[in-house]
Parts: structure tokens; sequence; C-alpha cells
């Protein structure tokens, strides 16, 4: 019955055609699962749809299900979970919430990309504060190299680059090009502020007596 509400649909135009085919895909995926795996990944998806939704209700209640596992539920095409998903939108109030119930705050969605890292990105302090308060890796770089605090210096954003100099972020892990996020400060015009912030970090280092660390971090 399936195939042919399919079939008809692939009838009508290239687009239904392709909306057809991810349709049968996703069965398909489903229907491999176990009857267990199965059921979690339909919670999975109500679950993801309740957060983009701003459904408090619904999500409360699917969390406070015994065993409930769906917290960490990532998206069956972008792998984003529902922490990626209200740090996109830039929703502190989500993003406490969801980090008070357990979401892991340094899961990778398909992109390789971690909630601080799209915090950082967006400049979404608040977020990046939270996010970091729970946990979450301030050194975490993706495909390219870049950290957080790379990323903070090439958008000049000094409260997120003293927050995550603070929290212990490496001033001098090189990304792909072999440039850190010193090496970015130093290269820019206007850059007083955020030499600040790095001198403050390395004198705060050097008082507690931690060793600086150069090059990639393994």
């Amino acid at each position: 019955m399936q195939m042919a509400v399919l079939r008809k649909l692939g009838s009508k135009s290239a687009k239904a055609k392709s909306i057809a085919g991810a349709m049968l895909a996703s069965l398909l995926a489903v229907s491999a699962l176990s009857p267990a795996a199965a059921q979690l990944y339909s919670q999975g998806y109500e679950f993801l749809e309740a957060v983009k939704e701003r459904d408090g209700d619904t999500v409360t209640e699917m969390l406070n299900e015994p065993g409930s596992q769906v917290i960490n539920t990532r998206d069956i095409t972008t792998g984003d979970t529902g922490l990626h998903v209200v740090t996109a939108r830039r929703d502190t109030t989500w993003v406490k919430f969801l980090l008070q119930r357990g979401a892991n705050p340094n899961i990778r969605n398909n992109q390789g990309i971690t909630p601080l890292q799209l915090a950082t990105r967006l400049g979404f302090v608040e977020g990046a504060e939270e996010l970091i308060k729970k946990g979450a890796d301030v050194s975490v770089a993706d495909s390219q190299g870049e950290t957080p605090l790379i990323s903070a210096v090439h958008q000049r954003n000094v409260e997120l680059i003293r927050r995550l100099l603070a929290q212990g972020a490496d001033p001098d892990r090189n990304d792909n090009s072999g440039r850190s996020a010193r090496v970015y400060m130093e290269l820019m015009n206007g850059n007083t502020l955020m030499k600040r912030e790095f001198e403050a970090a390395d004198a705060e280092r050097k008082d507690r007596g931690t060793p600086q660390q150069y090059g990639p971090s393994f």
C-alpha cells in the first residue's frame, strides 16, 4: 500500500519523486530496526519536533517517562540534537532547560559541530556560557581545525574571548592552516582589547604555574 502511494506521488513531478524517495528511505530505515529501536526512533523524532515547536509540555512529559533516552536524540538527516536546535535559535531558556535535564553539550552533528562551536559562530555569549558551565569542551576543533576561540577572534568578540580563555581554551592550538587564535589576533589591526584578554589569560596561567602549550593538542 505504501509503495503504491509513493509511486503515485512520483508520477506527478520530479520534486514529488524526490520526496517519495526520501519517504521510502525513511520507511525502509525504520522497518530495518528492531521493535525497541524503531520505538526509540519514533520517540526521538517526536521529541525533536516538540523542541523545534517549543512545546515544553510534551518535552517535559517525554523526559519524565521512566527510562527515557530521548534527551540526546540526533536528527536522522542533520545529526543535530535538541541542544543544537535551541542553540541555533539563540534560546537561552531552552539551552538551560535541556542542559539541566542531562543534554550532552559535546555531541557533534553530521558536520562535526558541537553546540558550543555553533554558539560561538553565532556570537551567542549567554548560550556559550551555559554550555561551558555544563562541561562543553572549550578547545574542540572542527574539520578545519577551528576552535571556539579562533571563531571568537575572527568575530572580534571580546566577551566570548574572555570567557573562553577563563575556562582554559588553548590560545596556541593551531588550525589546519597552522595558525592559532593568538596568531590570528596578532595579525589583526585594532586588536588592543583582544590582546589585553590574551595577556591577562597568560598572566593567570603563569600565576597558577600552568605551562603554556604550543602547536596542536592531541
